[in-house]
């Protein structure tokens, strides 16, 4: 059910996704049936993302990351973390910048100061977009989720989500917009803390509301 346009910052109506799997499709169909638009891009073109935007409808274009970028109020980044640096700088600057990633070494290869603990994935990001507001988000729910566990607000084991930034404002969006999708907030802090909520941690692509959320945070160990 839709439940209403964002209402915070409501003049930021336009929507930059870069990335088009499976995280990054789901959010552009929500973010749609609240009445947003959105420019999509992947890295191999937007010829390949036709049948995508045909099926999400005239709220949607399909463009370069560069172009995502520019024609933002805010934008998502949803790429595989390997590829983080070749997300568009300039274009992004002064925006904020809601980061899905999570480590999968696997696909990523190894990444030392990800192993040590030293850093984070939204903070690696941040230190790519260095006048950009990084925030996370939408990184511990699995995209089949994000369209269909929301409920409205006061609801009963409501699903919780969680967010951190360095910058209030960016996390006060996301905030907004998981209220809007449907679910409750626990802001973990800046974003040295964030990866409370990443893989293998007791957070990780799991139901739990605002209570369950705030105690799996705390059990999350520092290094997997």
């Amino acid at each position: 059910m839709c439940r209403g346009k964002l209402t915070l910052l409501a003049t930021m109506t336009h929507v930059g996704i870069i990335g088009a799997g499976h995280i990054g499709q789901a959010l552009a169909r929500t973010f749609i049936k609240h009445g947003y638009t959105v420019t999509i891009a992947n890295s191999r073109g937007p010829e390949t993302l036709a049948d995508l935007v045909t099926e999400l409808g005239p709220a949607a274009k399909a463009a370069t990351a560069e172009d995502a970028a520019a024609a933002a109020d805010f934008a998502v980044v949803t790429v595989p973390l390997k590829n983080y640096r070749e997300v568009p700088v300039e274009p992004l600057a002064g925006k904020t910048v809601i980061d899905t990633n999570n480590y999968y070494w696997e696909r990523d290869g190894r990444i030392a100061e990800l192993d040590a603990g030293i850093a984070t994935t939204s903070g690696l990001l941040q230190e790519h977009l260095p006048s950009s507001k990084v925030v996370k988000g939408f990184n511990h729910i699995a995209a089949l989720d994000i369209a269909t566990d929301g409920t409205p607000a006061g609801s009963p084991n409501r699903r919780a989500l969680a967010t951190a930034s360095d910058f209030d404002d960016a996390a006060a969006l996301v905030t907004s917009i998981y209220d809007a999708f449907g679910y409750d907030t626990v802001n973990v802090g800046p974003l040295s803390e964030s990866w409370r909520v990443e893989r293998d941690r007791p957070a990780y692509v799991t139901r739990q509301n605002r209570s369950e959320l705030l105690a799996n945070i705390e059990l999350a160990p520092r290094t997997i």
